[in-house]
């Protein structure tokens, strides 16, 4: 587990990439990034049609499975995605809260697995089985 130094840095390096950043990413509980995020489908996050992007969904399952998986990384390690499998359920109006939340399933060696989920107004919009490979930092 990452010192508690070593995580608030983790944590505020995701939430100051830009794209979160514009995207209107926040954690669902500051005091427990490893619950989540939520995000307005605003019109950063909008497809042509003015719903929500499956794209901006895509990137955000990924950010809650790297929020998940961060209590279980030591400080010498860190992760990164090379699988995820997405399945767009149905489409998200302009102006609605997408809540994304994410399990590890479970952590190996070199390789974890998670499951991340969306969720707008307690239905279910989106889900993704995510891979990261874990990684030695330095």
């Amino acid at each position: 587990m990452p010192s508690e130094t070593e995580t608030a840095a983790r944590v505020q390096a995701v939430l100051d990439i830009p794209l979160n950043r514009f995207l209107g990413m926040q954690l669902r509980d500051p005091a427990d990034p490893a619950a989540g995020l939520w995000f307005p489908v605003g019109r950063s996050a909008q497809n042509q049609a003015a719903v929500l992007h499956g794209g901006v969904v895509t990137t955000l399952l990924d950010t809650a499975s790297y929020l998940a998986l961060l209590p279980r990384l030591s400080d010498a390690e860190h992760a990164v995605t090379h699988d995820q499998t997405v399945s767009l359920l149905r489409p998200v109006a302009a102006d609605k809260r997408v809540d994304v939340t994410a399990t590890v399933l479970r952590r190996g060696r070199a390789v974890a697995f998670m499951r991340a989920e969306a969720v707008v107004d307690g239905e279910l919009v989106a889900t993704a089985q995510v891979t990261k490979s874990v990684v030695r930092l330095g």
